[in-house]
């Protein structure tokens, strides 16, 4: 079992701020081996942490805050037990550290003390053969466990200390990482203080730019106001100096000459008054005539406008006369021949016909006036008629969707009013909407459009069409 002693690190956590204001190292000028034992020699009490290594068989040694001075990186020993040592220099000021390896022939027990500013490695021979030879007539199964033993606890020693070199190195980091940190800090601080610098200098810059344009600006002001207060007295000057003229010249003219300068100036000023009186006579005088003028215009323009909306008027009374008059005598005509096709069509079954040509009437060739589009709901169907002045030559088709298109040749729409649509949809029927509008090449089509596709038949009574649609199934 290796014997050995550690030495806490606490001497490692020294604030970083300390350090990277100077630390005092500890320089290693020796490393001997002196028989069984190993000595570094430096100039102050070391501050060390160990480890193991195995394959070959190794001890490290990590010296901190210390450096080596006139040691040779490596020294070949060969004595049997110690095959060499090796040297090497990590980091720098208070982050150095001193590692001395040194080289075993096979796994031996160390003995690790420090004596002033020395550090003394012993080293025990034997190890477990030894000892086993060294107990004559043992058994030989007490010698096994023997060696069993000092195998355990060789590697108990080494993983322990396999955790101080960690936690060694871990401090070695935390160093490190402190003086960094201190570094960084120390380059923040003079950054920010030659930052606080240029802004103090820049501020005083602008303070003494402020204070010498005050004072430019304050000169300015005062050599401004001294040239006024010049000119103001130059003005005063002048006019004391025409007042003293008038005075005199006052003093000197006679009291007829004065009389006489009044008179000419009341003349004066009676021939302007009356000019002026005259001029505003002449512009009311042409203000009146205007205004006069405009008034009889306008009063003539609302004379005919008045007119007008009275011809107007009683054309469209008379026109809408005549329209009710005529609707209301197709009106009587049309329940006449719809009661008589009524009779034909009860007699006749509902059939769906796709296209009908409308030419079972005589229809002349004169140009034909659609006068009416209408809805009626009727028992179990509903009805869409087409009021003409004279029966026409029609064709219904199937459009696109649940749309039966009524086309009516040779015919328009002679009033704007009977282009308007009718909305159906709210009637418990089939139809939803009823839309004429004029067609191209002198038609007029009617699109009905439907909720749901449903049988449908047309027929034509007189100057009427009938389009007839079943009444949609109950949902």
């Amino acid at each position: 079992m290796m014997l050995r002693r550690l030495v806490p690190a606490l001497s490692l956590l020294v604030p970083a701020l300390a350090l990277a204001q100077g630390v005092d190292l500890n320089t290693i000028s020796k490393v001997e081996v002196k028989g069984s034992s190993i000595e570094i020699i430096g100039t102050k009490k070391p501050n060390f942490t160990t480890f193991t290594m195995t394959d070959p068989p190794r001890l490290v040694i990590d010296i901190s805050e210390a450096v080596f001075s006139g040691v040779p990186d490596e020294m070949q020993v060969g004595n049997g037990t110690v095959t060499a040592i090796k040297t090497a220099s990590y980091g720098s000021d208070a982050s150095a550290i001193a590692r001395v390896l040194i080289g075993f022939e096979k796994e031996l027990e160390t003995d690790i003390q420090s004596s002033g500013s020395k550090l003394v490695i012993k080293v025990s021979g034997g190890g477990g053969e030894a000892v086993a030879e060294a107990a004559p007539g043992a058994g030989a199964a007490e010698a096994a466990a023997e060696a069993e033993r000092q195998k355990a606890a060789a590697a108990a020693a080494q993983k322990q200390q396999a955790e101080a070199a960690a936690r060694a190195d871990a401090d070695r980091k935390q160093q490190e990482q402190q003086a960094q940190a201190s570094a960084a800090e120390a380059e923040a601080t003079r950054k920010r203080q030659e930052q606080e610098a240029q802004a103090a200098q820049a501020a005083a810059q602008a303070e003494a730019k402020r204070k010498t344009e005050a004072e430019a600006q304050a000169s300015r002001e005062a050599a401004a106001a001294a040239e006024a207060d010049r000119k103001r007295q130059e003005q005063e000057a002048r006019a004391a100096a025409e007042a003293q003229r008038r005075e005199q010249q006052a003093a000197t003219q006679t009291e007829a000459q004065r009389k006489a300068q009044e008179a000419a100036d009341a003349k004066t000023a009676a021939a302007e008054e009356k000019k002026r009186q005259q001029e505003e006579a002449r512009a009311a005088a042409k203000t009146q005539a205007e205004e006069a003028a405009s008034a009889k215009a306008e009063a003539a323009a609302e004379k005919k406008r008045l007119q007008e909306e009275a011809r107007a008027e009683a054309k469209a009374k008379a026109e809408e006369a005549a329209n009710a008059k005529a609707e209301a005598a197709a009106e009587r005509k049309r329940q006449q021949e719809e009661a008589r096709s009524q009779k034909v069509a009860a007699a006749t079954p509902p059939r769906e016909a796709p296209s009908d040509t409308g030419g079972q009437l005589s229809v002349s060739g004169r140009r034909k006036t659609m006068q009416l589009v209408g809805f009626k709901q009727q028992s179990g169907s509903s009805r869409v008629f087409v009021r003409t002045d004279e029966p026409v030559r029609y064709t219904v088709t199937k459009g696109q969707g649940n749309t039966v298109v009524v086309e009516l040749e040779n015919t328009r729409i002679d009033l704007d009013n009977n282009e308007r649509g009718l909305d159906t949809s709210f009637f418990d029927t089939a139809v939803a909407m009823v839309d004429p509008r004029p067609g191209p090449t002198r038609t007029v089509r009617i699109e009905i459009k439907l909720k749901e596709s449903v049988p449908y038949q047309t027929s034509q009574q007189g100057n009427e069409l009938y389009v007839d649609f079943e009444r949609p199934a109950r949902r």
